[in-house]
């Protein structure tokens, strides 16, 4: 339960809201002005049967008086406020930080849960709470939507925006937000709540999160060497997901602000330069209650609305938890074209349609889902004495009515390798090699910290956690490493590359800075180098200009360092070591023969066909010869299609042909009927295969081998 304000200062805040002084409210109760001062500089309060009055005075009901939960409505009623244009005749286009990023819902997905992760409080061991709520408006619930954020009062400006819509990026979009919402009568709604978090604490004015949120751009107040965000940028993708340009915004603080925690409500609207009725607006606009501490009353802030206002606004949250729910209106997902999420269809085009699929609400559910598996993996996955940092889901629904259940994230199902590794790390499970399915490898990898401004040297050598572990089909792309830090989200994905043919599969974690655990050296000082060598998408590690100002323009280099540490790492995990192997490696390789046609391939007049130029073989569970190659594809605009052929060898008569149970293409080519096609200017295929056993006249161990390429089909 909300406790109430002081009585002294909500009666003065709420006598400057109604435009009233302490003397006009003494001369009503019948008392002197003494006695208000006394409340208001809280020497004494009421009596209840003054409370009655005082209700009755300020226009509302006693429970409100006692409370002291929310304002009353009497004085000055919600409104916007729209920025006076510069006077020295400046305009803006539209919120140029919004330009940093794309208006696609992973993207915010990404930039929402890192802001949510930094803001997570900590003292309880608690994991953030994270819910998306893709929300569907049309007929009565649309127009009751429209009245409750004022929409009347906002449609002067957007019409002057769509006036000048061809002359600016931010126009045309709004006009096209505007266009959709009447002419298809819908309105998409996307909804970001999280609990056990901060809250936008502190003034309206003043330094804190909610001025760095609300009414600032490029200040990040992220406390912590681990925070993710540092440029004050991620907040942006909010209003670049809106097609509109609008946001509201209902935070329930973890601390008090005028003595109360519970629905802190404001709206800021994101518009380029206009001019309404002879009168010129800068950009930005702001629902609120006017603060009658400004010249005119004109500026509007916060305002503590009550339960009923937060429901028409959409903004209700579940429970009192401390946190903050943002509300993208008009929320569209441009980007997800780009990956042909949502194209449309022929069908589409023939019944008239023009609908993009932007506001496909179903695509959309998809998207999120996808993106914060595949970023959040870490920061959801707990393990041993590790508790997960996050928690996130997705909804869908229309009007009220629930189109997709509430879907909760899992990690272990969207990355399965990954998260495997993270628990045997917390878990103690790891080992030195890996020998078996299932397990987990454990490599320290170093990170030399440079010092900072400017000066040669070492700071200290940080110690990485690098975890290896076998490949899943679900994992998405294989042989990847994924890098993250405090904070546990995906900074960095990189392929490792140069590994020889016949490697298992494999998905790698690289754990640096606090992730790597409180033993690690020097975790803090890693946090705070690798968090500066971070791009505003926080979606890799490399040069940047602060790390530049703050360390040297040659500190990038210790990353580039990190990251050969990390694949020299992984190769000694993933390739069989020579020493345990090397006399099974030569037998295999005394029984396999390649059959060249080097002679004829030198001839210049002669033919160009492709050559087998290295292979791999081993003897599988099943007895069967298991063989990765290599060709060469020599410079032709066109080349013939070949088929592998494999033979045994035999002393005397004619060899026999194995049957090929699979024959698979890896690179550079394509396998149509046991043919191999090559793609128009590869310069190297790789393909593999695996013979069966049935055909097999001897026992495998006892066979040697003769592999070819025969041009057409091989006979």
């Amino acid at each position: 339960m909300e406790a109430g304000e002081e009585f002294g200062p909500w009666l003065s805040r709420q006598l400057k809201l109604a435009g009233r002084t302490q003397a006009e409210l003494a001369d009503e109760l019948g008392l002197t002005r003494a006695a208000v001062s006394a409340w208001i500089t809280k020497r004494s309060v009421p009596r209840p049967t003054v409370m009655a009055e005082i209700a009755k005075a300020l226009g509302t009901d006693l429970g409100t008086v006692h409370t002291r939960t929310t304002d009353t409505q009497a004085g000055l009623p919600v409104t916007w406020y729209h920025r006076p244009g510069y006077q020295d005749g400046g305009r803006d286009g539209g919120n140029a930080a919004a330009f940093a990023f794309d208006a696609d819902v992973q993207v915010l997905a990404r930039e929402t849960c890192q802001n949510s992760l930094d803001e997570r409080i900590v003292d309880n061991g608690r994991p953030v709470r994270v819910r998306y709520t893709i929300h569907e408006l049309t007929g009565e619930a649309l127009d009751a939507f429209r009245a409750a954020v004022l929409w009347d009062e906002l449609q002067p400006h957007y019409s002057a925006v769509s006036e000048s819509a061809a002359d600016q990026k931010v126009g045309r979009v709004v006009d096209a937000g505007v266009r959709d919402m009447f002419e298809k009568g819908r309105l998409v709604l996307l909804r970001v709540d999280d609990y056990n978090a901060s809250g936008l604490t502190g003034d309206d004015y003043d330094d804190g999160k909610f001025a760095a949120v609300v009414r600032r751009q490029l200040e990040s107040l992220k406390s912590g060497r681990g925070a993710g965000g540092s440029y004050g940028l991620g907040k942006a993708t909010l209003w670049a997901t809106s097609a509109l340009g609008m946001v509201l915004i209902n935070s329930t603080l973890s601390v008090p602000h005028e003595g109360r925690t519970e629905r802190r409500v404001i709206g800021r609207l994101e518009l380029p330069w206009r001019s309404v009725d002879g009168n010129s607006y800068a950009g930005p606009a702001w629902l609120g209650r006017p603060d009658p501490e400004t010249t005119g009353a004109e500026v509007v802030r916060s305002w503590w609305a009550d339960e009923e206002t937060v429901e028409r606004l959409h903004l209700t949250r579940d429970g009192d938890e401390p946190g903050t729910s943002f509300l993208i209106v008009g929320a569209h997902d441009v980007a997800s074209l780009e990956q042909g999420g949502s194209d449309p269809t022929d069908e589409d085009f023939e019944s008239g349609s023009d609908d993009d699929g932007t506001r496909d609400v179903r695509a959309m559910h998809r998207r999120l889902v996808e993106a914060l598996g595949r970023d959040f993996w870490a920061a959801m996955t707990g393990g041993g004495s590790r508790l997960p940092l996050l928690e996130t889901s997705v909804r869908t629904m229309r009007n009220g009515e629930v189109v997709i259940d509430e879907q909760k994230v899992d990690p272990t199902d969207a990355q399965p390798s990954r998260t495997r590794a993270l628990r045997a790390f917390y878990e103690g499970t790891t080992v030195d090699r890996l020998t078996e399915s299932g397990q987990v490898a454990l490599r320290t990898v170093p990170l030399k910290l440079p010092l900072s401004g400017g000066l040669r040297g070492t700071l200290g050598i940080h110690s990485g956690m690098l975890l290896v572990t076998e490949a899943e089909d679900k994992d998405g792309t294989p042989n990847q490493v994924h890098s993250l830090r405090g904070n546990r989200m995906t900074i960095k994905k990189s392929t490792v590359g140069g590994l020889p043919l016949g490697v298992s599969s494999f998905q790698a974690v690289l754990l640096v800075g606090q992730a790597a655990g409180e033993s690690a050296p020097f975790a803090e000082e890693a946090e705070e180098f690798l968090r500066a060598a971070e791009p505003p998408e926080h979606d890799r590690w490399g040069q940047s200009e602060e790390l530049t100002l703050r360390w040297s323009h040659t500190a990038h280099h210790r990353i580039s360092r990190l990251t050969t540490e990390v694949n020299t790492a992984v190769r000694d995990v993933v390739v069989r070591p020579k020493s345990a192997t090397s006399q099974e490696s030569a037998k295999l390789r005394k029984k396999l023969t390649v059959q060249r046609t080097a002679a004829a391939s030198r001839r210049s007049s002669g033919p160009t066909v492709p050559e087998l130029v290295e292979l791999d073989a081993e003897i599988g569970e099943s007895k069967e010869w298991r063989i990765t190659a290599e060709v060469k594809l020599p410079r032709a605009d066109e080349l013939p299609a070949m088929t592998p052929v494999v033979l045994l060898e035999v002393r005397s008569g004619g060899r026999p042909r194995l049957d090929w149970a699979e024959l698979v293409a890896v690179e550079g080519c394509e396998v149509v009927g046991g043919v191999l096609h090559f793609e128009p200017g590869a310069r190297k295929a790789v393909f593999r295969g695996a013979t069966d056993p049935t055909s097999h006249p001897v026992r495998t161990e006892l066979t040697r081998l003769a592999l070819e390429l025969r041009t057409g089909s091989g006979e």
